[in-house]
């Protein structure tokens, strides 16, 4: 589960970007997180994956306070959550497989462990068969997919989707988000930080809206319900 609660978050330069915001996330929800450049977006998703600290307030991420975490917890508390970023940041030299034992590696897996898992979520995504192509020889939609599977690896209750369709044409970017859908299926928490209005209305889910730095709206629907 994901809560925080009053949480403010001034920069070193004096930047304000959340003021008292508070939220909640259930195990196995599939939540968007929308607003304007400046609400808040981006802080939000270094405080879950632990990159900074909450100037107030309390910050709980599946069991873990990331306001007092010890620094030997971090790495746990990472294994619990998979970030996909709009940028893939995949290693151009490394095939698709490579790639994906290059982040269990980093993260201290065995070789057992290793040989198991990525034909599992490289299976779940639907490129099997390109496990030893080059991230330059894959479309835009399927490096985004290699970077989900990827995000899946270490079998996180938590996917973070940081704008995963930024780079991609229409077609594609519902491709994603329909694969993300079947990941929630199978009781994944899956939190989608995006500004494509277009793409969150076509999905009945629950919507959070920020504006300079709290939640303004919260429900159904693109604009949800109004706090």
């Amino acid at each position: 589960m994901i809560r925080l609660t009053d949480v403010v978050k001034e920069y070193p330069n004096g930047t304000h970007a959340l003021n008292g915001l508070s939220m909640e996330i259930q195990d196995g929800e599939f939540v968007f997180m929308v607003g304007p450049s400046g609400s808040g977006k981006s802080t939000v998703i270094k405080l879950l994956i632990g990159e900074i600290e909450p100037s107030q307030g309390r910050v709980m991420v599946n069991g873990f306070s990331l306001r007092n975490i010890k620094e030997w917890q971090i790495p746990h508390m990472r294994r619990t959550v998979g970030v996909i970023f709009q940028d893939f940041r995949l290693i151009e030299h490394k095939s698709v497989y490579d790639n994906m034992v290059f982040a269990m590696r980093a993260v201290g897996a065995g070789p057992k462990e290793i040989k198991k898992r990525i034909p599992y979520c490289l299976h779940l995504v639907g490129l099997e068969s390109k496990s030893r192509r080059h991230p330059s020889e894959l479309s835009g939609g399927e490096q985004q997919r290699v970077a989900i599977a990827r995000a899946l690896l270490n079998n996180p209750s938590t996917i973070i989707a940081d704008e995963p369709t930024g780079n991609l044409d229409p077609a594609r970017s519902l491709e994603i988000m329909r694969l993300l859908e079947r990941i929630n299926a199978l009781g994944t928490t899956v939190l989608v930080v995006t500004h494509e209005k277009d793409l969150v209305n076509r999905f009945d889910k629950r919507v959070i809206m920020l504006e300079q730095g709290r939640v303004v709206s919260d429900g159904k629907g693109y604009y949800g319900r109004k706090i």
